[in-house]
């Protein structure tokens, strides 16, 4: 299989091999967020304090679970930044194993550059959609940073459904097969759901719905611009 048949598959056809399991932006990506990971909890740098998705209108120290933090503000580039840092070694490996499974297959359909920016609008939207909800959040609780890579992963899992809808996925939990166009809506339900309930309160399900919301709008306007 070249790759140019599988950036251009015929109508009703998904292909199962790409020519390279790690294209190149996938491999950056999983690269700087390992790296960013281990300088957070191997060095200790002060990341999340700088570069994690704070609340507007924090003051320049709150008090958290764990202890006093100094915040610098908010900043421009948290938007964009928090995406890199994760919670912990099992947050890190699920986003980078999702991004990894449903992003490969996207890549080669779009071109690493047009991934690459697909992805990164995900995040930068994720997070100002959760941006807003934490800020609510903030003036009646205690504020909390927001990081890691789910939104745009969840944009990637839209993509994924959008472009290769009758992909079969095997579930985890239960293990049985599904069309990735059925997982993507029942993903989005559930997570619209636990945005509205609170349940699973630890989550950012509003980033999750940013990510596929973005996503699905920059996904319509180029097939409306005769662009996927």
């Amino acid at each position: 299989m070249t790759p140019n048949a599988y950036q251009s598959p015929p109508p009703g056809y998904t292909p199962l091999r790409p020519p390279s399991a790690f294209p190149p932006v996938i491999m950056a990506l999983l690269a700087i967020n390992v790296a960013i990971f281990f300088l957070e909890t191997g060095l200790r740098l002060p990341l999340i304090e700088h570069f994690a998705l704070w609340p507007l209108g924090m003051p320049d120290v709150v008090r958290t679970p764990m202890g006093p933090v100094e915040l610098d503000g908010f900043r421009v580039w948290q938007p964009l930044t928090y995406g890199f840092l994760h919670g912990g070694t099992l947050h890190l490996f699920v986003n980078m194993f999702a991004l990894w499974m449903f992003g490969v297959a996207l890549e080669y359909r779009w071109g690493s550059a047009r991934f690459l920016f697909y992805y990164l609008f995900c995040v930068v939207g994720a997070g100002l959609i959760q941006l807003a909800v934490a800020t609510q959040a903030a003036r009646t609780g205690m504020p909390y940073p927001t990081v890691g890579a789910s939104g745009g992963v969840f944009g990637i899992l839209l993509g994924f459904g959008m472009c290769f809808p009758n992909q079969r996925i095997m579930l985890l939990i239960p293990p049985i097969p599904m069309k990735a166009k059925y997982f993507v809506v029942a993903y989005g339900a559930f997570t619209l759901w636990a945005g509205m309930t609170g349940a699973m309160a630890n989550v950012a399900h509003f980033a999750h719905l940013g990510g596929m919301l973005f996503g699905l709008a920059l996904i319509l306007y180029w097939r409306a611009a005769g662009r996927d």
